[in-house]
């Protein structure tokens, strides 16, 4: 049996048990902490993010993502920035005070292209927050989009292990590079986010392990965690998913090591299961973001199969969030939602036998 404290910091040994355990009484002892955890930063509050998912084409070639540079059967699409200016004046409507701007790595959008498209949102939207999401770029880049608007930046880290990261991603891609652009954003004052999949091929529980560590490292702002979902196009579409239970408890423990961090209930989880995003909720989570893509377009952004609400309307894909969010107890927050100030303090998980 377990019994949660917050004596000390977690130890390797205590949260190798908790990656790996299988036991329901001690999930549930976890997800209530973390609940316990969020509250006292976030109360009950469910943010939203209005996500625009501008353009699947990529300049690179990562073994797990449907969107990648080889796969010969996607159909490629760019958003123009009238098309974007279009998704968030929808956005603007519907409520939303924070657009994320999510694609490959496209070399269209140059840095000149990137800041034309943040200008123009910060512009027409001074009160809104501006995410970015689009991948590698140098500290000057950065500081361009810094200074046209943009306030966040996500970026994934997917996993902190060299030779895990390897296993996934083509040779002209390192974790060190990675690892510098998230050292970069936060020089330069971004809300940074960053995060993993869980359930990769080759991954260990001690690979998990040095995600969490490396995310104490960094202390970003925010923290993305979603199940690997195969997609049929890619080397690894064979492959077994991560597995709800798994990534529900990863959520947990980053909201345990990183209390005030901004933590999304990712669509990934809401696709391997009818109340995923819920569940994560209930885990720790306190944000969610709603697709303002143009409907034609959605399907095309086929990061892994099967992926949820790709044919709702915008208000559709935030009615049913919030209704969602409300009959599992929270309350929906169309605020900004900015990480909440106070530093994080340590927590101890206590395992006794």
């Amino acid at each position: 049996m377990t019994r949660l404290t917050r004596r000390a910091k977690l130890s390797d040994d205590e949260l190798l048990h908790y990656i790996s355990t299988d036991d329901p009484a001690e999930a549930e002892a976890l997800f209530a902490r973390a609940r316990a955890e969020r509250e006292k930063y976030y109360g009950a509050d469910v943010y939203f993010r209005g996500l625009i998912e501008f353009t699947n084409y990529c300049k690179n070639d990562c073994l797990y993502c449907g969107i990648r540079r080889s796969n010969r059967n996607v159909e490629r699409y760019r958003l123009s920035v009238d098309q974007i200016l279009n998704c968030a004046a929808l956005g603007s409507m519907l409520g939303y005070h924070t657009f994320v701007l999510q694609g490959g790595e496209d070399t269209y959008f140059t840095d000149e292209r990137v800041v034309e498209i943040v200008g123009a949102l910060h512009e027409k939207y001074p009160g809104c927050a501006i995410t970015l999401s689009i991948g590698e770029r140098s500290e000057e880049s950065y500081a361009a989009f810094r200074e046209a608007g943009a306030a966040r930046y996500l970026l994934r880290h997917e996993t902190a292990n060299e030779a895990h990261y390897a296993m996934l991603h083509p040779a002209s891609m390192s974790l060190e590079n990675r690892k510098q652009c998230l050292y970069n954003l936060k020089k330069l004052r971004f809300q940074v986010g960053s995060g993993f999949m869980v359930g990769t091929p080759y991954q260990t529980p001690e690979n998990l392990l040095e995600d969490l560590r490396f995310l104490q490292e960094l202390e970003p702002d925010m923290v993305g965690i979603g199940p690997f979902i195969p997609q049929s196009d890619t080397p690894f579409g064979g492959e077994p998913g991560g597995s709800l239970e798994q990534t529900l408890r990863m959520v947990a423990l980053s909201r345990l090591l990183l209390p005030s961090a901004l933590i999304p209930a990712t669509t990934a989880l809401g696709t391997i299961h009818g109340h995923g995003r819920e569940k994560a909720l209930l885990a720790g989570a306190n944000v969610v973001m709603p697709n303002l893509s143009p409907k034609n377009v959605r399907k095309l952004y086929a990061l892994y199969d099967n992926k949820i609400c790709t044919g709702d309307e915008a208000a559709e894909c935030l009615g049913c969030m919030t209704g969602r969010i409300k009959r599992a107890g929270f309350i929906p927050n169309m605020c900004r939602g900015d990480v909440a100030l106070k530093r994080p303090r340590s927590v101890r998980l206590h395992r006794t036998e």
